[in-house]
């Protein structure tokens, strides 16, 4: 559970990665494995220039709610500060959105769906 001062964001994307982490937020993250249930991975291409070269590609992951309940995203939780929130909002395409989630642990935390 996060504290006043922390917020969880569930990563099953390019977030995970270290270059992205240094880019948006300064640092580099140390996160927990947990599953998103009820969601599905796809691909999206990316646009953006300066997302393309921080992340090293056109293709993200993306991920949907799905009508399979077995479904689920494998990623990353992550404790941050509400200021990184918003770094990691300014990273995101419009491609995105962020809504609060249940994760399999249990888990109440933020992640970035198919806007």
């Amino acid at each position: 559970m996060a504290d006043d001062a922390t917020v969880l964001l569930f990563s099953y994307g390019t977030l995970q990665q270290d270059e992205v982490q240094l880019a948006t937020f300064g640092r580099l993250l140390d996160g927990t494995l947990d599953a998103l249930p009820g969601y599905r991975h796809a691909w999206l291409r990316i646009i953006d220039p300066e997302v393309i070269r921080t992340s090293g590609s056109d293709m993200h992951p993306i991920v949907t709610p799905s009508n399979d309940p077995a479904d689920k995203v494998l990623g990353r939780l992550f404790r941050i500060t509400p200021e990184e929130l918003l770094a990691a909002d300014g990273y995101e395409v419009a491609d995105y959105r962020r809504i609060e989630v249940r994760l399999r642990s249990g888990a109440d935390a933020w992640v970035y769906v198919r806007a």
